[in-house]
């Protein structure tokens, strides 16, 4: 066993802190449904797939034609305005002085332009399509997320319910040992037990306290984790529930290589992944194609004693084709349809390890029920064992180290077998998340508090 200090004072102020905190019976869906709406991590994600929706939003408004108004008003100073336009044809009269230069002090101008794009390469289909995928993939990563959260607080869950079993066992033993020690105090003051004997059923209770000493602080540190992942308030004590515990069927819950591909949200994720970065590849061999827009405007015009132009419209069509493309643009195709194969490669690896998961935790499973099994004979054994050796110790026929060696052993056989069922019910769980189906599996509800 493991074997740390802690003073006994200490241990005592923990105990009374324990029961002015308050304690709260928490199912396991109730730890799940906190753990996807409530946690940080789950909020995150939230938002990551609300920001990838905007930024859909955003490439689709690109199709759309823009359109602007725009207006000035300036005052200037007295300019020197000469026309280059002759207002007249007829010469000035013999005697006569060419007009003055007009007073100019303001100018106002106005305008209203139209433009939309008509082909651009298949550039802005092809951006909608990318960042449509890359917006689904957003989403699969999130319920993603929140899968690996729900297995977390599986796991913290199941913890701390080991943890708080071991205290329980601890302390039923820890109280045997103490009971033993004051029976040994009476044998040894009477001379009916060597002193060496004493010490040893001494030593033993000290060495019981020290592992109930860590065993409390393993149920704080659990606690404190879960706590926090679920956002609950500061020092609740949470209580597993036993029901998740108590029932071993050895029943094997469907789980194959096909379903788990189908059903993982990684996976998922990672398949709208790869097509945005097939559509990115067709935005670069966009480049190669010609721009053609569509364009129109309204213009007016009034500069003070000089000139008013009004119904100036203006329409057209715009076209444009950057010859250098046909040689630069080959090496960023090249660069994308790169990407693209990383992409897929990257789909293939985690099939494989989607695989590899769904049969490692096929086989814990398996094995945690025969362990189950095992552990529980266990039980039986070591306690028919420290029967029959506490039988033989008080009748002299086996000495002290016997006695307390048996006594261990059962204390450890309890302790296997409580986290038996504990085992199955993560190695359950974790099968379940392997193949994609850990939060359906449970009756998740929106909290409210």
């Amino acid at each position: 066993m493991k074997i740390k200090h802690l003073l006994p004072g200490g241990l005592l102020f923990f105990v009374l802190t324990l029961q002015a905190q308050e304690k709260k019976q928490l199912s396991l869906d109730e730890a799940i449904s906190l753990a996807v709406t409530k946690s940080t991590e789950a909020n995150l994600a939230d938002t990551k797939v609300a920001t990838s929706k905007l930024d859909l939003d955003n490439t689709k408004n690109n199709q759309y034609p823009d359109f602007k108004v725009s207006g000035q008003y300036m005052r200037i100073t007295n300019p020197t305005v000469k026309l280059r336009i002759p207002l007249s044809t007829s010469e000035p009269a013999e005697g006569e002085t060419a007009t003055a230069s007009p007073k100019v002090n303001q100018i106002m101008f106005g305008q209203a332009s139209f433009s939309m794009p008509l082909f651009s390469g298949f550039k802005l289909r092809n951006s909608v399509d990318a960042s449509e995928n890359i917006y689904r993939a957003q989403t699969f990563n999130a319920v993603n997320t929140k899968e690996q959260l729900a297995m977390q607080t599986v796991v913290l869950y199941v913890n701390l319910y080991k943890a708080q079993e071991s205290v329980k066992l601890i302390q039923e033993n820890l109280k045997s040992a103490n009971q033993r020690v004051a029976d040994f105090t009476a044998m040894e003051k009477n001379g009916l037990l060597a002193r060496n004997d004493f010490l040893k059923a001494t030593l033993q209770a000290s060495n019981i306290q020290l592992t109930l000493d860590d065993a409390i602080k393993n149920v704080s540190t659990i606690n404190f984790q879960l706590v926090t992942l679920l956002k609950l308030p500061a020092g609740t004590q949470l209580s597993p529930s036993d029901s998740y515990f108590k029932k071993s069927n050895g029943t094997t819950p469907s789980a194959s290589e096909s379903e788990a591909i189908a059903s993982r949200s990684d996976l998922e994720a990672m398949r709208f992944e790869q097509k945005a970065s097939e559509s990115n590849v067709k935005i670069a061999k966009g480049d190669y194609y010609p721009a053609i827009s569509v364009s129109a405007g309204y213009v007016a015009l009034d500069i003070q004693n000089v000139a008013q132009v009004y119904n100036a419209v203006n329409f057209g069509v715009g076209f444009s084709y950057d010859i250098a493309n046909i040689f630069k643009n080959s090496k960023k195709v090249k660069a994308a349809q790169s990407r693209a194969e990383e992409t897929r490669q990257q789909l293939e690896i985690m099939t494989d390890q989607v695989k590899v998961q769904v049969n490692e935790a096929q086989e814990n499973y398996n094995l945690s029920i025969k362990q189950d099994k095992v552990y529980a004979e266990a039980v039986e054994q070591a306690t028919e064992n420290y029967r029959i050796v506490k039988d033989k110790y008080d009748n002299g026929l086996v000495d002290t180290n016997d006695l307390l060696e048996a006594d261990v052993e059962q204390l450890q056989a309890k302790i296997n077998g409580a986290f038996s069922k504990a085992d199955i019910t993560q190695r359950y769980y974790e099968l379940l998340n392997a193949s994609g189906k850990l939060t359906n599996s449970f009756n998740l509800t929106p909290n409210k508090n």
